[in-house]
């Protein structure tokens, strides 16, 4: 039966739990998708959750955790002994249960691989244990369905059949030689309408794009974005298939990479979340923080220079945080942008010219028309040509300036091989700040000396 996840039924679990009323919990998850008991479980505690993953078919169990948080799911694993873990991993795909293990410690993960029972998902894990985590080889699964380049169409079903077993999605069939050399693919379809006596290398296609199991995670993202790929094989140096990275992983990376730029954007100098330790998550934010506290230390002993100014004409001092705000505002819009494009590995240096201009013609358009619109504005209110004059031509300098140092700082960062990430947020609110204050002070100072 469809039941609707609320508070009133998390209460009713944790009473069946209490009383092990294993029909109520049985019959109201029999129908329920894996992601929704997973909400449910993170609202109770470990004893509680393993309660209930005892009485679930392994195989649902298997995929409940494969797909929970980390933190939860090691918190889980505690309450389980190696042989009842092997058990679970047994059943997933060889690249989650790698995952996994990887959190443990050496004793557990040894241990747990000495339980499993499946030869075949044994030396799979076994395979992929000795990549890093964040490259091609450790995200991609060793199942996977491919045939010889020798065979007939009728050997390929029949292989087709017994190992889809144990591949969950069939994207497409890989075409290998008697060494495994990756050479092509050939579709199902294609398979299904050949005569059973057609050889695979009549029928399969050589356009098959793959990679190699040594390059970075962010590499896959982006050739699987490219060519709008759901799977894509592994291969090593020469050239042997090894396995397929699926568009699941790849999401997974791409929110990681999302999260960690957005983070990084605004000042969090460390992956966190929410449920981490308070020493975590200060220790993330602190060292931004204490940059733009020295930024601001440093503009109000800038704006000191100018003391005189401001108490000859005390309005000036009114326009200051509309010169920063505004500086700001665009320096993160300009970075947005640029690492956006770095991030998806489009070529940036091959035209670095053409796209300098476009950003000044840019730059050039939004500053006429919003120092145009505060120019008239302060004319208005303040009755003062000579102040609307500076804010509205030191506004005019401000963004040409945050514009063209939100795109340049990124890219130079980025080629010297540091997270541009780090450039945006805090980092060029701060530096436009200092730099608006001086044009902005600069100008005044001037005009008004004339």
């Amino acid at each position: 039966m469809q039941v609707e996840i609320t508070r009133e039924y998390i209460e009713q679990v944790e009473g069946a739990i209490e009383r092990q009323d294993r029909e109520f919990i049985l019959s109201t998850m029999d129908e329920m998708h894996p992601a929704d008991i997973i909400t449910v479980l993170y609202e109770l505690d470990a004893n509680e959750s393993r309660y209930i993953l005892d009485l679930l078919p392994p195989e649902v169990g298997a995929e409940i955790l494969s797909d929970l948080d980390e933190d939860i799911r090691n918190e889980f694993l505690d309450k389980f002994t190696s042989e009842e873990i092997a058990r679970y991993l047994s059943l997933m795909h060889s690249d989650d249960a790698v995952d996994i293990l990887n959190e443990q410690s050496v004793q557990t993960r040894e241990e747990v691989i000495a339980h499993i029972d499946n030869d075949e998902q044994a030396a799979a894990i076994l395979d992929l244990l000795h990549y890093e985590e964040d490259c091609a080889g450790g995200l991609m699964a060793k199942e996977l369905i491919k045939v010889n380049l020798n065979w007939r169409v009728r050997q390929c079903i029949e292989e087709v059949r017994r190992q889809a077993e144990r591949v969950a999605r069939i994207y497409t069939v890989y075409v290998v030689d008697n060494r495994d050399k990756l050479l092509g693919r050939v579709s199902v379809k294609r398979l299904l309408l050949s005569k059973d006596d057609t050889q695979v290398k009549d029928i399969y296609s050589e356009d098959v794009i793959s990679i190699e199991s040594y390059k970075d995670e962010s590499e896959v993202v982006s050739v699987m974005q490219r060519y709008d790929l759901e799977a894509i094989p592994v291969v090593n140096i020469q050239g042997r298939l090894l396995g397929r990275i699926t568009i699941d992983d790849v999401v997974d990376v791409m929110q990681e990479q999302a999260e960690l730029s957005r983070q990084l954007m605004t000042g969090i100098s460390e992956n966190v979340e929410e449920d981490d330790s308070v020493l975590r998550i200060s220790r993330a934010r602190l060292p931004w923080l204490i940059i733009g506290m020295v930024g601001g230390l440093l503009a109000a002993h800038f704006m000191g220079f100018y003391e005189d100014d401001i108490a000859l004409l005390p309005a000036i001092a009114l326009f200051v945080p509309l010169i920063t705000a505004t500086g700001g505002n665009v320096g993160i819009q300009s970075s947005s942008i640029i690492i956006q494009t770095l991030s998806s590995n489009e070529v940036m240096f091959d035209n670095i010219t053409q796209r300098l201009i476009k950003v000044v013609l840019v730059a050039l358009l939004n500053a006429f028309i919003i120092s145009i619109l505060v120019f008239a504005a302060t004319y208005l209110f303040k009755s003062d040509f000579t102040l609307a004059m500076v804010v509205s031509v030191a506004l005019f300098s401000v963004v040409m300036l945050a514009s063209m140092m939100g795109t340049i700082t990124p890219m130079v960062l980025d080629k010297f091989g540091i997270n541009p990430a780090v450039a945006a947020g805090p980092f060029i609110t701060t530096a436009n700040d200092l730099l608006g204050l001086t044009i902005y002070f600069g100008i005044a100072h001037m005009l008004y000396n004339l």
